[in-house]
């Protein structure tokens, strides 16, 4: 971690620091990340403020709050990527598979024929979709990744960051779409 990043100021999943330039869309309780090795591009998280381990630690409102942002995301990477589709995936906990001790919700865009069959959720399973493996070995830098197909590989901090960039312009407008009347995503002031 960071020595001159203040803790309080400090952007954590789970016991790892994000950099400012990995986060895309931020809400009042949630974050949106690009990922280190997505498994299919577009592949993003959503992720709690808070770091809780499973989704039965959040509260009502960050449950809320979790789930409107995950359907606004998608509706951005629709955009962004043409999804056709999504795998909406949690592991909660370390029996299912569980390797950052944060609740995140992968949001992986989908095209008819990207991978057969579900092997997506092999991917998610195997060790080379194990994100706290990756993230620990990025902080250490080491660069020894499990590599599941020949063009998955770690990005670079540039490479994420300007996918999170170029993502950011998909939510352009948002906040004005959440002040017109029967707009359905809460907003919670803490």
């Amino acid at each position: 971690m960071s020595a001159s990043v203040p803790a309080a100021a400090r952007i954590m999943f789970g016991p790892f620091t994000l950099k400012p330039s990995q986060i895309f869309h931020r809400t009042a309780l949630s974050l949106c990340l690009v990922n280190l090795k997505p498994l299919l591009p577009g592949h993003v998280l959503v992720i709690p403020k808070r770091v809780v381990p499973k989704t039965t630690d959040l509260t009502p409102a960050e449950i809320t709050d979790l789930f409107q942002t995950v359907q606004v995301v998608q509706n951005a990477l629709i955009k962004a990527y043409k999804a056709e589709g999504f795998n909406i995936a949690i592991q909660d906990g370390p029996v299912a598979g569980q390797t950052v001790p944060h609740v995140h919700v992968h949001v992986i865009p989908r095209h008819k024929g990207d991978v057969p069959e579900d092997a997506i959720f092999t991917m998610l399973e195997s060790r080379d979709g194990d994100i706290g493996a990756q993230m620990g070995k990025k902080q250490e830098g080491v660069q020894k990744f499990p590599v599941f197909k020949e063009e998955r590989r770690p990005r670079t901090d540039g490479e994420m960051g300007e996918e999170a960039k170029w993502l950011e312009g998909f939510f352009m407008g948002e906040a004005e779409k959440e002040k017109e009347p029967g707009h359905n995503h809460i907003k919670l002031n803490l």
